[in-house]
C-alpha cells in the first residue's frame, strides 16, 4: 500500500474520531514529508510495507524531516516532536488496523524539552490594542471589537468566537454557551461589561452568527486572523499577534490577579491542569521575598 493511500485511510478514522481540521491538516503535512523522502531514498516507491524502525529514524534525522523549510534553519524542539507524534499516530493506526504486522514507529521517542512560556500580550499591548479597537468606526470595526474584547476577557479559542450564535448568549446570566475543541459543548462565563458590550452589539439581533461579514455569514478563523493582525500593527505592536495570544493574554491576567492555576483552568476550560500550568510563572520580586 502507498503511503498517500495509507493516509487516506488514517484521515477517514481521524475524522470518525471527531478531530479537528486543524489536527488532521498538521497529520496531513507531516506524514507528506514522510511520502517525499520515502520517494525519494527508497527504490520500491512510498510504500508503507518498505517502513521499518531503522527507516523511520533515518527519516526523522533526514534534511526533510529536520528543516523548517526554505532554507530558514533547523526546526524548533517542540515542531520535532509534533512531527515524532504524528509519525507514533499514524503507525499506530496502521498496525492497529491490521495493515502492517508491527509498529515501525515503536521505538520513537519524544525530545525532552522545556515548555515555553505562553505569548500573551503585555498591559501596554493590550490597552493599546483596545483603544485602537474602539476608536474604530464602520460595521467592519465595532464587531472587530466586540470580538476581540470577548475573546481577550474570557479567553475563548477563535474557532468557538466564530461559532456563537446570538441565541448562545445568555447575557442575564452572564454566560454563554461555546462549541468547544473537540465538537464538545462548553458553558464560559463572562463579566458584566462585557455582557453589557455585547448587548449592544447586538441591538435587536435574535437570531444566527453573533460575528458575521456585512452579508450575515459567519467569519472564517483565518479571516479573524488576517483582521486581529491589522488592528496589532495599527496599535504599533512590532511581533505578529495570532487569535492565541488573546487567549494566553486572558490567562496570564486570570493568573496575576488570583494567584490560582485551578482558577485559570476553570475559565480556559482545559481538560488537564498540566495544560495551565505553563502560566504558572513565580516574578522575581516573590522569590527575593521567599528567600528573605
Amino acid at each position: 500500500m502507498q503511503i498517500e493511500e495509507a493516509l487516506a485511510k488514517f484521515v477517514t478514522q481521524l475524522e470518525a474520531d471527531g478531530r479537528s481540521p486543524h489536527t488532521i491538516g498538521q497529520y496531513r503535512r507531516h506524514i507528506g514529508l514522510l511520502a517525499r523522502w520515502a520517494r525519494d531514498v527508497r527504490p520500491r516507491g512510498a510504500r508503507i510495507e518498505d517502513i521499518d524502525h531503522e527507516a523511520v529514524a533515518v527519516f526523522l534525522t533526514s534534511p526533510v524531516a529536520t528543516s523548517r523549510g526554505q532554507g530558514s534553519g533547523q526546526k524548533l524542539a517542540t515542531s520535532a516532536n509534533c512531527l515524532r507524534s504524528s509519525i507514533r499516530g499514524f503507525f499506530r493506526y496502521l498496525h492497529d488496523a491490521g495493515h502492517l504486522r508491527e509498529d515501525p514507529s515503536r521505538l520513537v521517542r519524544r525530545a525532552l524539552t522545556s515548555t515555553p512560556p505562553p505569548k500573551g500580550l503585555t498591559a501596554h499591548e493590550e490597552g493599546g490594542l483596545l483603544d485602537v479597537l474602539r476608536a474604530g468606526i464602520g460595521f467592519d470595526a465595532e464587531r472587530d471589537c466586540a470580538l476581540f474584547e470577548l475573546m481577550l476577557r474570557s479567553g475563548i479559542r477563535v474557532g468557538s468566537a466564530v461559532d456563537l450564535k446570538v441565541e448562545d448568549l445568555d447575557l442575564e446570566r452572564g454566560i454563554i454557551q461555546i462549541r468547544a475543541k473537540g465538537g464538545r459543548r462548553d458553558q464560559v462565563l463572562i463579566a458584566r461589561d462585557v455582557a453589557e458590550h455585547l448587548r449592544r452589539f447586538m441591538a435587536d439581533q435574535t437570531s444566527g452568527p453573533l460575528f458575521a461579514a456585512r452579508d450575515g455569514t459567519a467569519l472564517t478563523t483565518r479571516h479573524v486572523a488576517r483582521r486581529l493582525r491589522g488592528w496589532a500593527k495599527r496599535a504599533g505592536i512590532k511581533r505578529r499577534v495570532s487569535p492565541h495570544c488573546l487567549r494566553h493574554t486572558c490567562g496570564q491576567r486570570v493568573y496575576a490577579r488570583s494567584g490560582d492555576v485551578l482558577v485559570v483552568k476553570e475559565v480556559l476550560r482545559h481538560r488537564n491542569i498540566a495544560s495551565t500550568m505553563v502560566y504558572v510563572r513565580v516574578d522575581e520580586e516573590r522569590v527575593r521575598r521567599a528567600l528573605g
